[in-house]
């Protein structure tokens, strides 16, 4: 009894030969695949097409028109969505956007000593995005080693685990 096959077919593989690999991989010679696309339909070529007269626009209407549709959001003269559902809220201008660090993210970036500030978080690659009102450091996780941190704000238990680690926390 021979062993077991766990393929679909228990036949020898049969593969390509080395001209075919050639030649599929030149881009001069690359074709679809034979039955994979379809020639478009030429519209208004004469009845006998299946596609002529009006060129599957139908008789009249907007549709039939040169330049037909109608813009996003018309729902045919019915109030659309986007007028019938009610405002909410608004945009508060005197929102502060600070860029977040968690002082737990501070581990293991910097050794003791360094001085820890925007412009070196941003050319480290450490934040992505710089908020208009500066840096905010706020107090998740521990910190390990002693740093000079200057930012624009820190939150009361930041500042109290980087005294704690003998840091410093600068306000700018």
């Amino acid at each position: 009894m021979g062993g077991a096959c766990f393929r679909l077919s228990c036949a020898a593989p049969v593969f390509p030969s080395t001209l075919e690999f050639q030649m599929a991989n030149e881009l001069s010679n690359l074709k679809p695949v034979p039955g994979s696309t379809k020639k478009r339909m030429r519209v208004g070529r004469g009845e006998g097409s299946g596609k002529g007269k009006t060129s599957g626009r139908g008789q009249k209407g907007q549709g039939s028109r040169a330049g037909e549709g109608v813009r996003p959001g018309f729902e045919g003269g019915q109030m659309p969505l986007q007028r019938r559902l009610p405002k909410r809220g608004f945009t508060n201008i005197f929102a502060k956007d600070y860029t977040i660090m968690n002082i737990g993210d501070l581990n293991g970036r910097y050794v003791a000593g360094d001085v820890v500030d925007l412009d070196g978080l941003k050319s480290r690659g450490h934040v992505s995005y710089v908020g208009r009102d500066g840096l905010k450091i706020l107090g998740a996780g521990e910190l390990e080693v002693a740093l000079t941190i200057k930012a624009a704000k820190f939150s009361e238990t930041a500042r109290a685990k980087i005294v704690a680690a003998g840091g410093v926390a600068e306000e700018i």
